[in-house]
Parts: structure tokens; sequence; C-alpha cells
């Protein structure tokens, strides 16, 4: 039905658009239904289709680095057109997927049980033991278990004679259900006039089957049991994926450093307190997740995690140590495992797969290295992805002397000639291999198969058998149903007397942190744009109009510059002077450099990651700004032109941009502890940014026409000449520039006005505490009202010191600025609790003895 050459898909000539389905008189009725809507569309409408696709897809987040450096995000390369399977052949398929999902649970259960399966011969045990994803401390630990794989993912690909085969198969998929939703909504968002033409499954039922597990699965508080997803973090290739997932079932994502086991059982830091947590749903590999018995150099595990599993407090899902059934030599083996045990045979076989632990295979796969894929039964530092045939004779040498040397660690696979599908790649129509992800999870005794999945989709079959290898695309995976399907979602049905009360979910201490330095960086980077703004602006005065007063005032806004931002030395430190003269270089680098802390770009990529680690408790729209901000903010001009009008107007863009995020949050956030913990960093931010401002303008003293530009250019950068000019028509002096940001309580520009919020905001925070008395924190916090209201504003100015500086508010600010640093180290101690994981001493002895 396919053609091995990829210049036909199912027999039809792809290479143009007009017309193809008149051609498809042979093809399955929803194939040429697919071709028919895609000659509707026309080729301009399709392509724009795509790009409107990868457009959400960027706004989305959906990115996955795997593939390379993960401090750089790579979205997906979006392919419009689905894989479409129908009825008969996807009932195939899931009668394949279940036996073959029962045969690995069996497996699991025997190896981490009573291993007959080694004594009897069916597993060597070296294939078993010598698998660094077995681990011993697991053995028995989870013996009356029901399922010991509750999750399963198997690659399929079709070859092209029409036999399904495993490619690969998976207790924690690198491309998990996530992806499959986010493509499906995408495909359903973006091109609605194909979709709606067909009878396609939903895949919410399959969520719905996996929450339904998860709560199964508790031991204890069966009711309301406490499940969260437990990731590796932000640096994680799939964190979209978590995040998504996460948000999409209502469950807290927590890291490691968030869980701590107390008691033999795990508990979850809030910023109420420890919450007990029954269910994890874990997405980092087993052998990090317990660094006192397993991994000891891992930072994304919970020390004594496994002892909580081992006393029945704690379900993982899977079972730790359930990643062993990743190791591809386990294909040679389920043949004649599935016989003994099912009395069947496979119903979707494996790739062949010949185990070099075994001297006949062995001598195979040395005899036929140039023309199948060698594989690692596990991940071999150094060992490289091989393209079947791409080796010269030294490589072929040097690989034969690695596998005879230890035989037992490789595989070799044939490479299956995959059929191909249509694609949309460069615009136009072509045929590309597939590999198709699929989704298995415990359900009533038995498992739920997700009805669809995520297809990958490249020019090489080779390239399909490795996950992890760069390049190819995505494609939304539909299942055909004759009936029409039920509009299914995660929501429960109430009956009409039933009172629902709302659930507020505790606020993870690694959340909050995130949310804090989000606050503090957005007001941070829009701060530091509104001062560059105002010192562009100066810059442009002083090469028009060459007036020592205006040089004199930009001078003083270029130290405060280098003040605020923290760039020493900068515009006060050595070769000061020369920069001042032309201060161009070093405002280039404070706005471009991304390397350099304090600079605007470095605050905008702080910010990112810091929205980036918590996406999934913000808006979708403060998301989609800052995730434009990230990707787009890019000045494009040189050096010489830092003081152009351009440069001026970008900042000024992007003052507008950055204002925007937190009128997001104000009018779209919950008044809950995460908008709490948001607006507490951006409040105690504001405040010291404008302590830091004041202080370096306004204490030094000035002559007259110099002042009262700096005083212009103060108000200015704080969006207050507006409010000032209203206020005090056309009197400007310190005292009542300091009468109106520092003193008024009303005013969101003022110091009295984020102290204020901050006492609101800190009597806000929720706490298990029973006593009345205050907190450390909001004893800190009335401290610096008391002590500014102490003040008279009037008086901040009378003491003079004879270099000219106002020395009473001087100190003032000083005091305040050193109050709210006490203030946010005390936010940190009681609500963040950052932890370091103990690891396993022997780890410690290495590292120490390197």
């Amino acid at each position: 039905m396919f053609s091995e050459d990829g210049e036909h898909i199912l027999g039809l000539n792809m290479n143009h658009f007009s017309g193809v389905y008149k051609e498809a008189v042979d093809l399955p009725a929803h194939w040429r239904r697919l071709f028919r809507n895609i000659d509707r569309l026309g080729e301009r409408r399709l392509n724009r289709h795509k790009k409107e696709a990868q457009q959400l897809l960027r706004e989305n987040g959906a990115i996955h680095n795997v593939f390379g450096d993960p401090r750089v995000s790579r979205a997906w390369s979006y392919d419009p057109l689905p894989l479409i399977i129908d009825e008969q052949e996807w009932a195939l398929i899931e009668r394949g997927l279940l036996q073959r999902a029962e045969l690995f649970n069996l497996i699991l259960a025997d190896i981490y049980g009573e291993q007959k399966l080694i004594r009897q011969g069916f597993l060597p045990a070296e294939l078993v033991f010598a698998h660094k994803k077995f681990f011993y401390p697991c053995v028995g630990i989870e013996a009356g278990r029901n399922k010991h794989l509750t999750l399963y993912s198997a690659d399929l690909a079709k070859g092209s004679d029409g036999q399904f085969w495993v490619v690969n198969d998976f207790a924690k998929p690198p491309f998990a259900s996530g992806y499959a939703l986010e493509t499906r909504i995408i495909m359903t968002h973006s091109l609605p006039q194909i979709f709606e033409d067909f009878q396609v499954h939903r895949l919410a039922m399959y969520f719905r089957a996996l929450r339904n597990n998860l709560v199964r699965m508790a031991r204890h508080n069966k009711q309301d049991p406490r499940i969260v997803l437990l990731t590796p973090g932000p640096e994680h290739p799939a964190y979209f994926e978590h995040a998504y997932q996460a948000a999409y079932l209502g469950y807290p994502l927590v890291q490691g450093g968030d869980l701590t086991v107390r008691d033999q059982c795990l508990w979850l830091k809030t910023v109420e307190g420890l919450r007990q947590v029954d269910v994890v749903l874990s997405r980092i590999d087993d052998e990090l997740s317990d660094p006192l018995e397993l991994g000891g150099d891992s930072f994304c595990g919970v020390p004594g995690l496994l002892e909580a599993v081992r006393c029945g407090n704690l379900v993982v899902s899977n079972s730790i140590g359930s990643q062993v059934i990743e190791n591809p030599a386990l294909m040679a083996f389920l043949p004649a495992i599935c016989k003994e045990f099912f009395s069947e045979e496979l119903l979707i076989p494996s790739v062949a797969t010949w185990w070099c632990g075994h001297k006949k295979e062995c001598r195979y796969v040395l005899e036929h290295i140039d023309k199948l894929l060698i594989r690692p039964i596990h991940p071999l530092p150094g060992f490289n992805y091989l393209v079947p045939g791409g080796l010269d004779d030294q490589q072929q040498a040097r690989l034969k002397t690695e596998i005879q040397a230890n035989p037992h660690l490789f595989v070799g696979q044939q490479v299956v000639q995959f059929a191909s599908y249509p694609a949309l790649e460069n615009d136009s129509l072509g045929a590309r291999h597939g590999l198709v992800s699929t989704y298995m999870t415990e359900h009533e005794e038995s498992y739920a198969l997700m009805p669809g999945g995520m297809t990958r989709v490249r020019s090489s079959s080779a390239d399909l058998m490795f996950p992890s290898q760069p390049g190819g695309a995505i494609k939304d995976t539909w299942v055909l149903t004759r009936e029409i399907d039920k509009q299914v979602n995660l929501w429960r049905l109430a009956r009409p007397d039933q009172l629902i009360k709302p659930l507020s979910s505790a606020l993870p201490s690694r959340a909050a942190e995130n949310l804090f330095w989000a606050g503090r960086y957005a007001e941070r980077s829009e701060q530091t744009a509104r001062l560059l703004r105002t010192i562009l602006g100066k810059l442009r005065d002083v090469n028009e109009f060459r007036d020592p007063d205006d040089q004199s005032c930009l001078n003083q806004l270029l130290q405060a510059l280098t003040q605020v931002t923290q760039t020493y030395p900068g515009f006060v430190g050595q070769h000061a002077a020369a920069k001042l003269a032309d201060p161009r270089s070093e405002l280039f680098s404070l706005i471009r450099d991304p390397q350099r802390p304090g600079s605007l770009r470095a605050n905008l990529n702080s910010l990112g990651y810091a929205a980036y680690a918590v996406r999934d408790l913000l808006p979708e729209d403060t998301w989609r700004v800052i995730d434009q901000v990230q990707k787009h903010w890019d000045p494009k001009v040189s050096r010489q032109q830092i003081g152009s009008g351009r440069m001026f107007e970008q900042i000024n863009q992007l003052v507008i941009q950055l204002t925007s995020i937190s009128g997001q949050a104000f009018e779209n956030m919950s008044r809950e502890t995460a908008w709490l913990m948001l607006n507490i960093g951006r409040r105690v931010e504001r405040a010291l940014n404008l302590i830091a401002l004041l202080r370096e303008t306004l204490v030094p003293g000035q002559r007259p026409t110099v002042s009262a530009q700096i005083l212009e250019a103060v108000l200015s950068t704080c969006n207050s000449l507006l409010v000032f000019r209203r206020r005090y028509r056309s009197f400007m002096e310190v005292s009542t520039i300091l009468e109106l940001l520092l003193f008024d309580e009303n005013y969101p520009r003022t110091l009295a006005f984020q102290l204020r919020q901050l006492a609101l905001h800190i009597r806000g925070i929720p706490n298990d505490r029973s006593w009345n008395f205050p907190r450390s924190d909001e004893k800190q916090i009335s401290h610096c009202i008391s002590e500014l209201n102490a003040i008279d504003h009037k008086e901040l100015i009378l003491e003079v010191t004879e270099e000219g500086r106002y020395a009473l508010l001087d100190r003032t600010l000083a005091q305040q600025q050193e109050q709210l640093e006490v203030l946010s180290n005390l936010l940190t101690e009681l609500y963040f609790s950052p932890t370091e994981a103990p690891r396993q001493l022997g780890s410690v002895i290495q590292e120490l003895a390197s």
C-alpha cells in the first residue's frame, strides 16, 4: 500500500494540491475525505493554518529540548495533516497493547517478587540485574500491589506490509500524554474545517480514567487523597508537558525540594504548612527518586521516599523500578514469556531484536553490524546514536570490540521500513515515515488506552526508532468511530440539590518562591526600562542642544542607573569619566547583554525563567505576554544608534508590555495565595527600586537649574509627572516630591502605598498556627510603616551636609531599604524553606576523593 521511495502515499501522487482527491478512488473512505477537504482548503489556506498552529504552539510554550542544549527552547514543528486510523484497525491495536501491558505487569511483579522468570530461564539474570533501572531496594516492597505497571506507553510503527510493530516500550515516556492533548487542541483550533467532517474519538476519557485510577490507588484518605505530579523542574526538556498535564488534571506540580519525608510519610511543604501526600504521579527517572537508597547524586528526588512506599504510607505511579521494562533486550524474550503464561502469540510483534548476551545472537549482530541498529540496553556514556551503514571500517571494528567486551549490554535491531503518511513540509504535500506514541493507564482491574496519541514523522525510519533524535514534526492522531462520541471532560456531574464547596489547594513552597521572584523580576525589568527610557530621552537632548545642565542631569541619571541596577563598576567605578563622556557602549551592554547580571535583558530572562516554573498558576494571557517579551524583544540597533529615537521607541514599547503583565495578573488571578506571593514580590521590588532611585537622585544637592531637570526626570521615571503637576501646579521642589513619592498611601507609585499593600498581603497569607500574636514578617512590615509615619516630609531636607547632601533623607531611605531586605529574608525563611537534599555518603566521599 505504501511505496518505499517516499514519493507516493497510499499509491497517490502527492506532487500537487489541486484535484488530489480525484485520483484517490482506491483509497479508504476516510483518506478520500481528508484529501477532499485538503483540496477544498487549497494550498495557501492550508499553509496559513499551519503557521497559525505553529504560533499557538509557541505561545503555549509547547517545547521539548531533549534534542539539544536544555537552555535553548525549541518549539515543535507541527504538521497539520492528521494520521487517521479506522475503528477496526484500532481495535486490533488496543487488544495488542492491552496484552503487552499485562505482560509487562507480570514481568515487573516477578522480577521484584519471586523471580521465577529468571530461575526458569525465561529471562537471563544478567539481562535483568545488569540493567541500571533495576533496583535491589525495590524488591518485595510492594508485593501486594495489584498493578506494578499503572502507566504504559508504546511507540508503534506500521510496516510497508500493513503490520504494526512495537519499536519502544516505556514506563516514563519522553513524549507523554500531555503532548497528545496539546496537539489535539491545536488541531481543533487551527483546522476545524478538516476536523468537523470526521467522527473522531475524544481524548478526555483517558484522562478521566487516569485521574480515577490515581484516586483509587490511595491507601489512606480515600475520600479526598492528596495527589501531586513530581517533576525534575523547569530545566527538564519536557517541563512544558509536566506543567500542562498537572494543570489539566488539577494536581499541584511539585519538585523534590517541595517534599519531605517525616515519620515514614511523605509531606508537601506549602505556604500554609506541611500536608501529607497520598499518591505521587512521578515524571522523574526512577534512580533519581530517592538519593538515600537509589541515586546518591540526585538533587530532584526526595530522601526517604522509598521508605514511605515500603511502609505503605505512599503510592508512586509507576512503581519505582518499573523503568526496567524500557530495556530493549526484553523484546527478544517477550514471545516466549507470552506463549508460556498467556498461551497465545504476541498480537503486536516487537521489532526484531538480537540480544548480544547470547553467543549465537551476538555472532549474528557482529556479522551484520552495518545493517542493524545497535543499541545499548540502557544509556551508556559516550555511546552515540548509530545509523545502520553509517560507520566506516575503523568505526565498525571499534564498535565490535566494545560489544565483545560487554556483550550483555548491547542489542541489534532490524530497521523496519515504516509506512509513510501524508505530511505538509516546506509548504508542500509529501510523504513522511510515522511513529505513533500510545498511552495506557490502569483502569478497573485492566487498562484503558487513549483513543489516539501523538505521531512523529520523519524522512527516515531509522531516526524514528530513537525517540531522542532531533528533527521531524508532530501531528495529531485520529481514531475514527461510527458512534457519535460523547463530549467527555474531567468535570463531575453534580446533582441539582448538591452543595459543592470550592477547593483551594495549598501552594507548594517552590511555587510560592517562583511567584515571589516573578513579581520581583517583572517590576525590576519595568523600572529598569523606565529609567533607561528617561536616560535615552535626556541623551537625545544632550546630543541636540549641547547644554551643560543637560549633561549634568544625564550624568546624575547614569550614575543612578548603575546604583539602581547594581551593575558595577558602570558609571561610578573605574573609568567612569570615560563612560560618562560617551555612555553608548555601557548603555548597550545594560540593555542587551544577557550574561550581565542586572542588565535589562538578564532581568527579562530571569522573569521568563521564574514565570515558566509556575506557568500552570498564571493566567494564559499573562504567560503569553511574558513569552512574547522573551522571544521577540531583541533591539536590532548598534552601539552608535543607542541615542536614536528608534531605541527609545523600542524601550517605550517594552514598558507598555511589562505594564500589561501586572494588569493581567491583577484582573485575571483569584485573590488566593499565588496572587499574594506574586504581588508581595512586586511590592517589595517597587519599594526597593524607588528607594534606590531617590537615594541617587534627590539626596545629592545640585544647582537649581540642574535640580529642576533631575526632579522632572525622577517623576517621569516613576510615571508620576502628570499626577504631580495636577496636585502642585507649578511648584516643583524636593519636599513636595518626597511628600508624593514617599508618604501618599493612596497612590500606587509611593513607598507608603507599597508598605500598606505588603502589610495587607502578608496578613492574608494562610497558615496553620493557632496563636493570635503577629508573625515575624507581620512585625517587620509594621516596623517599616511605623518608622515612615514617624517622619515629616519637610524635615527630610533640613539637615544638609557640607557636600550639599540631605543627610536625614539619606538615613531614612537607607533604613527603609535595610528593613525591606530583612523582610525579604524573613519571607524566604517562613514560606520558601530552601533545602538541599541529603545524599548517600558514598557519593559525597567520591566527590571529596575527586
